[in-house]
């Protein structure tokens, strides 16, 4: 028996959310403040320790909802009975199979086909028909007190906020219903529905959720002993197990120390008993008063055991220690803890839940990403001994959700085990899958999907914190890579705009394409944040050859931007591909004619199409002019030389990384113009990619403005992080 998806509507940000869950763990990430803390508190607080209307707050209820609420009081609840989701709502998807008890969930089958195996249970916090009248009608009552009071200049909106954030949990209600599954249409029928009475059905035996928040007790103050009293919390959990040696060993031991305490207490309080004897007016042998030892098992652990940590052979406090380590026992303490209670290990007679969820929020705080690796790479063992239980006498249906902002965690993770959290606006986030990805990427003239699983491993192991970011930079190589970052502070310090965030404070990933970015297509359109590519024009001209068996064949050969025909570049061709189509010259011609507006794109249906409300923008070299001379650069060393060439000329002893070196500056003779172009001497002078930006560094000057005053960014680069930093 499985949770297989929940639905949250109304709920803070998800005001329409649906979460698939994986059979064992599911990874939930995504940005920050994307909804991903609500999924708990929804759980939370429906079925959780806390279970009450009290523990909502009209906080809870999504703005939208908010707003179609106000509406309708203002016109005194009129319409209120049209309202398709009154409330809050939290469905549970559960499935189950022949093997299963279905003891419990037999109260929420509402369908007699013996081939439907999915039951939903719903819950919500619901104002119903009859309580929007009497919220309406308080609320009246409310607003002519402070009308009246002039003490008080309250708007009516000012006054309807107080009463909600005070009142509203007296008209709000919450009710648990068995809701219709429709198998053949995978939907559910929320006509068709069955009222829980919790006094009859014990919903806890169904479903048990307990959580570890990301505010865990990990301070490291001193005298501090946390994870001394976690290890109490965690022997309160397993006591009951009467059969377990350790177990009557610890109390054989405590009734032993009883006994040679109270001897000891004999001789220690000996004088006092004496006077108390004096003063009670106690015959002898009557009413004999002692002070006798009776240690308690939980007293005991909770006063007198501490843990420590070894080094050197001396024993130091666990204050001594950092807070990752602090965080990450504390976090394993708990699991351990929360399994033997979901296992029922104190108490003999308690059944399992058919289903317990456990909810692990943000296990990386405080630790290093070594620590992050080893937690998720060990955590599905933990969860399965735990599941299974050490006698295998309390097995359990365990389901593990966590969340993290961790990119290291999601390095290590199940691919598949991951959802995807995005804020499509202010009020609302979805989850996606990234499962589904694979489907996305099936392609008949790619059987083996071998670019999902070049993407799959190339985004786990290299670029995992693209799923955190707000917005992302593709790049082609190592050039681009050691520069943008400069470049982009070098905008942030001449261009200074308080109304825009700097590029250097936003949340932006950089990530190394090649030449390939148009693989990352439909995982661009599946995280859907603002992105930039960085690419070259590749400038090329067709040429006819002859292959080994005689026959004529045309290739793409390299040339200069003003000798070329058509472009090479297979992402260009890719992105711009329904533009090109329409198109009716050369290739080369196309892009070179390009305005700023027309390399943003938005993709519809499938197809990238030039609109300037797009989400992505594809930037090459453009036409430059130095010193009345125009020029079409074909690479980023190329555009890089031409318009600092006189940097790179006053600083050629520090360049390293150039090769024939008296090319650089030399001139026509009788003239100052440049004998080679900077197209020539990229491809004859640059013999490492990755030194030469190494260069430019070393050899940046500072001023009063930027720390790269000495040199430019090529037009094309400024073009795109200048578009990249608004919005």
């Amino acid at each position: 028996m499985k949770i297989t998806k929940i639905i949250i509507n109304n709920f803070r940000l998800l005001k329409n959310t649906e979460i698939e869950l994986e059979e064992d763990l599911s990874l939930i990430i995504g940005k920050n403040n994307c909804g991903k803390t609500s999924v708990l508190s929804a759980l939370s607080k429906f079925f959780g320790d806390q279970k009450s209307t009290v523990s909502f707050h009209y906080n809870d209820l999504n703005i939208d909802f908010q707003k179609e609420l106000l509406k309708c009081v203002e016109k005194q609840g009129q319409g209120w009975e049209m309202q398709k989701i009154q409330g809050v709502e939290l469905y549970i998807f559960i499935q189950y199979n022949d093997t299963d008890n279905l003891a419990n969930i037999s109260s929420l089958m509402l369908d007699l086909d013996p081939d439907n195996k999915v039951v939903v249970l719903k819950a919500e916090y619901v104002l119903d028909d009859s309580g929007i009248f009497a919220l309406v009608d308080a609320f009246e009552k409310y607003y002519r007190r402070f009308k009246n009071d002039k003490r008080n200049q309250l708007s009516k909106k000012e006054c309807y906020d107080k009463f909600m954030h005070t009142k509203a949990n007296k008209y709000f209600r919450i009710v648990y219903k068995a809701i219709l599954f429709d198998k053949n249409t995978g939907t559910i029928c929320s006509d068709v529905f069955r009222i829980i009475d919790k006094r009859k059905i014990d919903l806890d035996r169904i479903i048990s959720v307990k959580f570890i928040a990301a505010k865990r007790e990990t301070m490291n103050k001193d005298n501090d002993d946390t994870l001394s009293s976690l290890s109490n919390k965690y022997y309160e959990k397993i006591k009951g197990d009467d059969e377990n040696p350790v177990i009557q060993r610890f109390e054989d031991e405590l009734v032993n120390t009883d006994v040679s305490l109270t001897k000891v207490y004999d001789g220690l309080f000996e004088k006092v008993i004496g006077k108390i004897k004096k003063f009670g007016g106690i015959k002898e042998n009557e009413t004999i008063v002692k002070i006798i030892s009776t240690l308690g098992q939980q007293q005991l652990l909770r006063d007198n055991t501490t843990m420590v940590y070894e080094a050197d052979n001396h024993q130091l406090p666990e204050s001594y220690n950092g807070l990752g380590y602090l965080n990450l026992i504390s976090i394993i303490i708990q699991i351990e803890t929360i399994l033997a209670e979901f296992r029922g290990d104190n108490d003999e007679n308690r059944v399992p839940a058919d289903i317990n969820l456990l909810f692990i929020e943000e296990p990386e705080a405080h630790t290093h990403p070594q620590m992050q690796y080893v937690f998720i790479k060990n955590i599905k063992d933990l969860l399965i001994d735990g599941s299974i239980g050490e006698d295998l006498k309390h097995k359990i249906n365990l389901q593990t959700i966590i969340t993290t902002h961790s990119s290291h965690i999601v390095a290590e993770c199940n691919f598949d085990d991951i959802k995807y959290f995005q804020k499509t606006s202010v009020t609302s986030v979805i989850s996606k899958n990234l499962r589904n990805l694979e489907i996305e990427y099936k392609d008949e003239n790619d059987p083996n999907n071998r670019r999902f699983k070049f993407l799959k491993q190339y985004l786990t192991l290299n670029y995992a914190e693209i799923f955190f970011a707000d917005k992302v930079v593709l790049y082609e190589g190592d050039t681009e890579r050691i520069l943008l970052p400069a470049m982009m502070k070098k905008i942030d310090q001449e261009e200074v705009d308080k109304s825009i965030l700097p590029l250097m404070a936003q949340n932006i990933s950089l990530l190394e394409a090649g030449a390939n970015s148009q693989l990352f297509d439909k995982f661009l359109q599946f995280i859907g944040i603002k992105t930039l590519i960085i690419t070259d024009i590749d400038a090329g001209k067709e040429t006819k050859i002859k292959d080994k068996n005689g026959v004529d064949r045309t290739v793409i050969e390299k040339a200069e931007v003003e000798k070329g025909t058509t472009t090479s570049n297979n992402a260009l061709k890719h992105y711009y591909k329904t533009a090109l189509e329409m198109w009716g010259r050369t290739k080369l011609n196309f892009f070179k004619t390009r305005k700023t507006e027309q390399k943003i794109l938005i993709n519809e249906n499938g197809a990238w199409k030039q609109n300037k409300k797009g989400n992505l923008m594809v930037v090459y070299q453009t036409e430059e002019v130095r010193g009345g001379n125009k020029y079409y650069p074909r690479s980023f060393e190329d555009a890089f030389l031409f318009c600092n060439r006189e940097f790179v000329i006053n600083n050629l002893d520090n360049f390293n990384s150039l090769k024939n070196i008296k090319k650089v500056g030399e001139k026509i003779a009788g003239t100052s113009k440049y004998k080679y172009s900077s197209y020539e001497i990229a491809k004859d002078c640059i013999k490492s990619k990755t030194a030469f930006p190494m260069d430019v560094l070393l050899c940046s000057e500072a001023n009063d403005i930027t720390d790269f005053s000495n040199w430019e960014i090529p037009p094309y680069i400024r073009e795109g992080l200048e578009w990249l930093r608004e919005g």
